[in-house]
C-alpha cells in the first residue's frame, strides 16, 4: 500500500488502527515498516550516532588531549566543603580496534591551586597519585577504582573510547521531558553488566544528564552526571563548561571551566612521577 492511500491510513485515529488487525486482507506489520519503525536497538544506535556527530563526529574521535581551567567546588551534605582554581589535563591512548571491554585509555592531572602546586594524577594502570610539595603519596585503591569507572560510564568517554566494544548493548527507552527539555533517553550496557541511562536533547543532540548505580560495601548508590553550557572548543568539536555530579541525591561536585582547549601535545612528564620524587606512605 502506498501514495494516497497509505496517507490516508496514516491520519486514522489510534482506536481505529487497533480495530484494523480484526479485519482480514490487512498487512499491518508491513504498514509498520512502511512507516518506518524502529526497534529499540536500532532507535538506540541512531540517536547515539546523532550525539556523536553533534559532539564533532570524527573531529571528537580524533581529539588527543584536553585541557579544561576554571573554578571546582566540592560538596558534603549538600553544603560547599572546598572550593578551588583547578586546570585538568586529559590525554587519550590510542584504542585497539575493535575497542576491548575492560581497556582503559585514559590519563588525568587535576591540579589545584593557582600556582598547581598540588594535584592529582590518574594513570591508565590503574595506579593514582596525590602529589605535593612533600611528594607523591599513592591514592587508595577504592578511590582509583571509582575514578576509573566513573570514567568508563561516562557517556563522553563512552563515545570516544567504547563505541564498537563486543557486548556492548544500546536500546532506546523511548522519549521524555528532563529539566523542561524534550530529550531521547538511551541505556548503554556493557559486557559486565553495567549500564548507564544517558539523556539526549532531541534538538541539540547532545547529552544532557546520565544516571548509573555502582555498588560499593553493598550499598547501592546512584550517581548523576548534568552537562550544561557546550561550546566549540576548537575545530567544531563540543564540550561541556559545566558539570554537576550528585549521588543519591546530594550534590558532591561542580566544575565551572572558563577555558577549554584540544590537542595541546600534552607531554608525558605531566602524568609521570619522576624517579627523584619521594614516595610517601599510603593513608589508609
Amino acid at each position: 500500500m502506498s501514495g494516497p492511500e497509505q496517507s490516508k491510513l496514516t491520519m486514522i485515529s489510534p482506536i481505529s488502527r487497533r480495530r484494523l488487525l480484526a479485519l482480514p486482507g490487512i498487512a499491518w506489520p508491513a504498514i509498520v515498516r512502511a512507516q518506518g519503525a524502529e526497534s529499540k536497538a536500532q532507535r538506540g544506535e541512531r540517536v547515539v550516532k546523532e550525539a556523536l556527530a553533534a559532539l564533532g563526529g570524527d573531529r571528537y574521535l580524533a581529539m588527543r588531549d584536553r585541557v579544561e581551567s576554571g573554578r571546582a567546588y566540592s560538596f558534603y551534605r549538600e553544603r560547599l566543603s572546598g572550593l578551588s582554581r583547578t586546570r585538568i589535563y586529559t590525554r587519550y591512548l590510542t584504542r585497539p580496534e575493535p575497542p576491548t571491554s575492560g581497556f582503559f585509555g585514559l590519563r588525568m592531572r587535576q591540579a589545584l591551586g593557582k600556582d598547581e602546586d598540588t594535584a592529582v594524577v590518574f594513570l591508565e594502570d590503574g595506579k593514582g597519585w596525590d602529589v605535593s610539595y612533600r611528594g607523591a603519596r599513592p591514592i587508595p585503591e577504592v578511590e582509583v577504582e571509582r575514578f576509573r569507572e566513573t570514567q568508563m560510564r561516562g557517556i563522553l568517554y563512552i563515545l570516544r573510547m567504547r563505541l564498537g566494544e563486543r557486548g556492548l548493548i544500546i536500546e532506546s527507552q523511548g522519549t521524555g521531558v528532563e529539566d523542561n527539555s524534550p530529550v531521547e533517553i538511551v541505556d548503554i550496557t556493557d559486557a559486565d553488566n553495567k549500564t548507564v541511562t544517558v539523556y539526549f536533547h532531541q534538538t541539540t543532540k547532545l547529552p544532557l544528564k546520565q544516571k548509573m548505580v555502582r555498588r560499593a560495601q553493598g550499598d547501592r548508590i546512584e550517581e548523576v552526571t548534568i552537562f550544561a553550557k557546550f561550546r566549540d572548543v576548537g575545530g567544531g568539536v563540543m564540550w561541556p563548561y559545566t558539570t554537576e555530579r550528585t549521588r543519591n541525591g546530594e550534590k558532591q561536585f561542580e566544575l565551572f571551566s572558563e577555558s577549554v582547549e584540544i590537542n595541546r601535545g600534552l607531554d608525558d612528564s605531566l602524568f609521570t612521577i619522576s624517579a627523584d620524587t619521594k614516595i610517601l606512605k599510603r593513608v589508609r
